[in-house]
């Protein structure tokens, strides 16, 4: 029976800072930003507080952490839902609606769409959305333009406005009495809208 190799020093720093955002992201989806305690946070993950302000500055760092974790794993369930078809115009119907069922999270709501603004500021919170979710949008809606599916003077300005009508969404649907039924009046929304550039 081999012995388990001792972790590097390396591979423990890894695994502490994994701890921390894992913490770190369930305190601030159950109790928001302002209302999580870094003391709970190094409590539960099992590090000092000095772990935490050396491998992410403070709070703020280790939030930004957390924002990019969700981010990444929001595109990757797009991706996942788009898979299944190679049609341009179903991949992207499917990762818009993928991103609003998505959205009823409540812990990518907290973390993603109220906290990340609120507490980053729009700048910072743009940038790290344009390198994952709306990355995503932008080259769905590329391929339309690229396979002449639909005709608009813009991507980036298409992109936008589809973005922030979807975080709007979300938010919507969240609050309906009936958000599955909110959901799928979305979607049928979305797609006139999108109907409304095609080309064919």
């Amino acid at each position: 029976m081999s012995q388990e190799k001792p972790r590097t020093k390396a591979e423990q720093r890894i695994a502490m800072m994994h701890t921390l955002i894992e913490v770190g992201r369930t305190q601030f989806a159950q109790h928001g930003y302002a209302q999580t305690a870094t003391e709970e946070i190094v409590r539960q993950a099992g590090v000092t507080r000095g772990a935490l302000y050396h491998h992410f500055g403070n709070k703020e760092g280790l939030f930004v952490a957390v924002l990019k974790e969700v981010q990444n794993d929001v595109s990757q369930r797009i991706l996942a839902a788009i898979g299944i078809t190679d049609d341009p115009w179903e991949q992207l119907l499917l990762g818009c609606r993928a991103f609003l069922q998505i959205g009823l999270d409540p812990e990518i709501q907290q973390i993603m769409l109220i906290d990340g603004p609120a507490v980053l500021g729009w700048e910072t919170w743009r940038e790290i959305d344009a390198a994952h979710s709306m990355q995503s949008l932008r080259e769905g809606i590329q391929a339309l333009v690229d396979n002449n599916l639909i005709n608009v003077t813009s991507v980036d300005a298409v992109t936008h406005l589809l973005s922030g009508a979807m975080n709007e969404a979300v938010l919507w649907i969240a609050g309906a009495e009936q958000p599955h039924q909110a959901l799928d009046e979305a979607v049928e929304a979305l797609e006139q809208l999108l109907n409304g550039l095609c080309s064919r």
